[in-house]
């Protein structure tokens, strides 16, 4: 639920109007690459990234959620865009 309320919040939507996270990814499986051992011990380090509601979700070490927009944005005239770059 935390990919889902963390993209919606970006996108400024509400989460029942975005797709499906399980059509992306397996949250079953995403929490089991960093649930406990078997010895119960935990597990330390990994990172996962992946692709949803034009968003790159990355989680790491299963305790740190990234969520980064891909959507291009515009330079804002005037705000220091290159040449031939300042919003149209």
């Amino acid at each position: 639920m935390a990919v889902i309320r963390a993209v919606s919040a970006l996108n400024g939507c509400e989460p029942c109007s975005m797709r499906p996270l399980t059509d992306v990814v397996d949250p079953d499986a995403l929490d089991a690459l960093f649930a406990e051992r078997n010895d119960e011990k935990p597990r330390l380090g990994g990172r996962i990234s992946f692709v949803y509601e034009h968003c790159r979700i990355t989680v790491d070490n299963g305790e740190y959620l990234t969520v980064r927009s891909l959507r291009i944005q515009p330079w804002p005239a005037g705000d220091g865009a290159p040449d031939g770059a300042d919003a149209q």
